[in-house]
């Protein structure tokens, strides 16, 4: 840890819809899209048009002397709009207005009623669920405009011969199919598009899980490893400077590396453990305050001398808080082993009611150098003390030294 000081064009329908059919949220795209139009759906499409085929043939017998019968024409147009019906994943736009022209020619020619309505309604709930809602309204809009016409004032002039005005009663019933049709699309439209809100949503949230848990497994490691090497670092020094003069100050050197390179080693087992099991509880509890005296006594293996002074009566503190706390003094008597050239710290531990005080003091100066340091190490106590909803001050004092200050609220064990 190293100290830092305190659209205009084109016909409306190109412009319609909601913002995602236009390359909106990228994660409509991918889920109605992308995957959506990669199919050609082939199976439906060839049972719509043996259904259309068979269902007209049947409702041309019951027409028969009204309407014209089928010939060549009305059996290619009948499969023409199947046949566009195979692009409405991909081009749902095209498909809604090909469909109904196509529908437009056949009704101007006089052909029975029938089952060819169900290619429209297929097409314009293709262009709506994709999203290209003015466009499927524009093609069927233009299509019952156009059948008003011929029904009841172009009939004459079109076939078959000696053809009356539709009935009015008829077009009430078209018209109601036609709302019902768009109504449904619509419907479903909103739905899928909810479910993608949703499941986009739920993506994220498992991705801030996972960098939540990334962070704090980082914060983890740097804060075992960082104090652990510091104090083997400072150790390593006295005992290569004091290997010939005084062997047997070497030797304890040596045996306080031993001793804080076993301490990483556990944590960093530990730690490793949660990652390779993460359903389990971890076999071994998280550290806390209880261990300060161990902080205390490897302080002191490296020359530094720390006292410890606690305020206000001591509750079961929950185990996150409590973590957080011992990670932050470990933490910042890192950063007077490595940053200060002085041998003294002051730890203040202040219980008060809903929250616990930690100040964490050395007298200085700064040696100015990084000591192998990261630079993480606030950062990681201020996301220790945010995550938590809680403050950290860290800084020079206006007397010289530098000073740690952090307020975590308390959750006591008995209250989770």
């Amino acid at each position: 840890m190293e100290r830092q000081p305190g659209t205009c064009g084109g016909p409306p329908w190109s412009r319609g819809g909601p913002p995602w059919s236009r390359g909106g949220p990228p994660w409509l795209r991918a889920s109605v899209d992308q995957a959506d139009s990669a199919r050609i759906p082939w199976p439906s499409t060839v049972a719509l048009a043996v259904f259309v085929m068979v269902g007209t043939g049947f409702a041309a017998e019951s027409q028969q002397g009204t309407r014209e019968t089928l010939d060549a024409l009305a059996r290619v147009l009948l499969l023409a709009g199947p046949a566009l019906l195979l692009l409405r994943r991909k081009y749902p736009v095209v498909t809604v207005f090909g469909v109904c022209a196509v529908a437009l020619v056949y009704f101007a020619a006089g052909y029975p009623y029938g089952p060819v309505f169900l290619t429209i309604a297929v097409a314009v709930f293709a262009a709506i669920v994709a999203g290209h809602r003015r466009a499927a309204w524009w093609a069927v809009g233009l299509l019952w405009a156009a059948h008003l016409l011929i029904a009841h004032w172009l009939y004459s002039y079109l076939p078959p011969a000696g053809d009356e005005a539709a009935p009015w009663g008829q077009e009430v019933f078209i018209t109601a199919w036609v709302i019902a049709v768009v109504a449904a699309s619509e419907l479903v439209r909103v739905r899928r598009e909810v479910w993608a809100r949703e499941r986009a949503e739920r993506a994220a949230a498992e991705q801030r899980r996972a960098d939540e848990e990334r962070l704090r497994i980082a914060r983890e490691l740097h804060d075992v490893l960082a104090h652990s090497i510091s104090v083997i670092n400072v150790q390593a020094g006295v005992g290569l400077a004091l290997l010939d003069a005084d062997p047997e100050q070497a030797r304890t050197a040596l045996t306080t590396i031993k001793a804080a390179s076993k301490e990483a080693l556990g944590e960093v087992r530990q730690v490793l453990d949660t990652l390779r099991t993460p359903g389990d509880a971890p076999r071994t509890p998280a550290p806390g305050l209880d261990r300060l005296p161990e902080l205390v006594e490897q302080a002191a293996s490296t020359g530094l001398t720390v006292d410890v002074e606690t305020v206000g009566e001591a509750v079961a503190l929950a185990p996150g808080t409590d973590l957080a706390a011992f990670r932050i003094v470990q933490e910042a008597l890192t950063n007077v082993v490595r940053h200060s050239g002085s041998r003294s710290a002051r730890v203040r531990i202040v219980h008060s009611p809903g929250s616990l005080g930690l100040q964490i003091d050395d007298e200085g100066p700064a040696t100015g150098s990084d000591a192998g340091g990261s630079g993480s190490g606030l950062v990681g106590m201020r996301e220790r003390a945010g995550a938590l909803g809680g403050t950290i001050e860290a800084g020079p004092r206006p007397d010289g030294g530098f000073r740690v200050r952090a307020e975590l609220p308390v959750r006591t064990e008995e209250t989770m």
